[in-house]
């Protein structure tokens, strides 16, 4: 079992080695910081800042960067690592084996899934974040969060499964528009063909969930990992009893749980008493 925790504020590589290739890249086509922000709509603090590993680029800085400096596509090809260096560092070694799986299952009883989540629900989220998260750092990991939703889409598809408590589903986290926003979004993701969406109902007693929140995948490999969090530091299970009892559970859970089809109903039905 391999630990990871959050340890620090130090700058991900990435963000320095992507610094440097727009760098190389801005003076090969003779152009200073200020030239090159007017062209791509950002303000030289901006350029510099990203030059120099400071601030990771968006996805939009990305695309514009590239095209105007003609780096056909380098630069894109760097910003998904570029994105996943902003999430907390004891999440992202589960970060890289979750952007490759075949399959994703996952129990969630106290919020909904960063996966399902809208940008409103997790920059509340992190807005309550103890101790405080700067603002740039909560737009970091927002938009970080947001880039790991790749995978509901991601060519070819993953075999997706989310099982939510009703609790986690009623407990208001951010305004009441932001919880119905919430809840319309997962009868939306709900629809796709390979995600199935299941509520654990309140009071259905004890369960094997009651032990709390843990996800099961299946790497491209077939190779089967579990995975669980609490209090920043996240684990990676490997060993294979350990990981079977983590699937066995899961399995019961989705028995015990709303159907899809009733799962839909319920939270169709909170979005009506709104």
């Amino acid at each position: 079992m391999a630990k990871t925790k959050d340890e620090g504020p130090d700058l991900p590589g990435v963000w320095s080695a992507y610094g440097v290739l727009l760098q190389h890249l801005r003076k090969r086509c003779g152009l200073n910081q200020q030239q090159l922000g007017d062209a791509i709509g950002y303000s030289l603090e901006q350029v510099a800042s990203v030059e120099q590993g400071r601030r990771p680029a968006k996805a939009a800085f990305t695309v514009a960067a590239d095209r105007v400096l003609e780096a056909c596509g380098v630069l894109e090809v760097l910003q998904d690592e570029v994105d996943r260096a902003k999430l907390p560092r004891f999440f992202r070694n589960f970060a890289l084996i979750e952007a490759e799986v075949v399959s994703r299952f996952s129990y969630d009883p106290l919020l909904v899934p960063g996966l399902l989540q809208t940008e409103a629900y997790a920059r509340a989220v992190f807005a309550g974040h103890c101790p405080p998260l700067s603002e740039e750092i909560i737009d970091q990991r927002t938009e970080a969060r947001l880039s790991r939703q790749k995978l509901l889409m991601r060519v070819p598809l993953a075999e997706l499964s989310f099982i939510l408590s009703e609790e986690a589903l009623r407990d208001p986290v951010g305004s009441p528009e932001v919880m119905r926003e919430q809840w319309q979004r997962l009868l939306e993701v709900g629809v796709l063909r390979n995600v199935e969406i299941q509520v654990m109902p309140a009071g259905r007693g004890f369960h094997p969930g009651k032990n709390g929140p843990f996800v099961v995948v299946e790497t491209h490999e077939h190779k089967h990992l579990g995975y669980f969090e609490s209090q920043g530091v996240g684990c990676v299970v490997s060993e294979p009893a350990e990981v079977s009892a983590f699937a066995l559970r899961y399995g019961k859970l989705r028995s015990q749980a709303l159907n899809v089809e009733e799962s839909a109903r319920l939270i169709e039905r909170m979005v009506g008493e709104t």
